[in-house]
Formats: C-alpha cells, sequence, structure tokens
C-alpha cells in the first residue's frame, strides 16, 4: 500500500513537472507563420490600395505585408508595397520590393517601366547618400 502511495505521489510530481513550461525553451516566433488565404490575400491589397489613395503609407504597407503572408509569391503586394515604400521616402526598401515584384514576373507587362523606376531609384539614393557624406564632412 505504502509503494502505490509513493508510486502515486511520485507520478503526480512527474506529471506536475511535465505540465510547468520550460525554463529555457525558445522564444516562439512573432511572426504568424504564412497561411495559403488568396481571397484575405486580394482583400488586403484592395485595403492596402485605399490606405495608399489616403495617404496613409504604414496602414497601406501594413495590408500589403498581410497579403503576401495569405498569399506567398503574389507579386502585386510587391509592386505596392514599392509604391508606399517610395512615397513614405525609404528608397532601400522601396527598390527591394520592386526587384522583388520582377523577381516574380521578370516578363510582366509593366517589367520594362518598373526596371526605370530602380534604376531612378538607385541613382536618387546615391544622390542622398553624396549630399550627406559631404554635409558631415562639412560639419
Amino acid at each position: 500500500m505504502l509503494r502505490c502511495r509513493t508510486l502515486a505521489l511520485m507520478l503526480l510530481a512527474l506529471v506536475v513537472a511535465g505540465a510547468a513550461p520550460a525554463q529555457n525553451k525558445p522564444q516562439k516566433n512573432t511572426q504568424p507563420d504564412p497561411v495559403f488565404e488568396p481571397f484575405k490575400a486580394e482583400k488586403s491589397v484592395e485595403v492596402g490600395m485605399y490606405y495608399l489613395k489616403k495617404k496613409n503609407y504604414d496602414a497601406a504597407i501594413e495590408r500589403f505585408q498581410d497579403a503576401l503572408r495569405f498569399k506567398p509569391g503574389f507579386a502585386r503586394p510587391h509592386l505596392l508595397l514599392g509604391r508606399a515604400y517610395e512615397k513614405k521616402g525609404e528608397l532601400e526598401d522601396s527598390i527591394l520590393q520592386y526587384a522583388a515584384y520582377l523577381e516574380i514576373l521578370p516578363n510582366a507587362e509593366d517589367a520594362k517601366k518598373v526596371r526605370k523606376k530602380i534604376a531612378g531609384l538607385e541613382k536618387k539614393l546615391e544622390r542622398e547618400r553624396t549630399r550627406r557624406s559631404r554635409s558631415n564632412r562639412d560639419a
């Protein structure tokens, strides 16, 4: 009888210890896993377009990123992210998104226009960097 009680207590202790959260477990990724939901992706693009037209670039960027999470490999949100980042003045991010668009659709109807846009943004970015380095030297 004593052995049964001891065994039951040991088993209970193991169950309780196993239920307690581990101290050294790595933190879970804060980014949600991609989920294939094309309808939600399209809706996110629509909402993002609304915010883009209202010049609420941060909200537009969030919606376009949602669209990519709902439908990875969807080219249009990359193009629109490029536009939103450009309007926001974040040229490096804009260039990256335009390039991602071209990576997915290298022969898109507007590919030539997007390549031209990238080249223009790269020149503008270089001019800004040159201006900053000159002002830093003068200061």
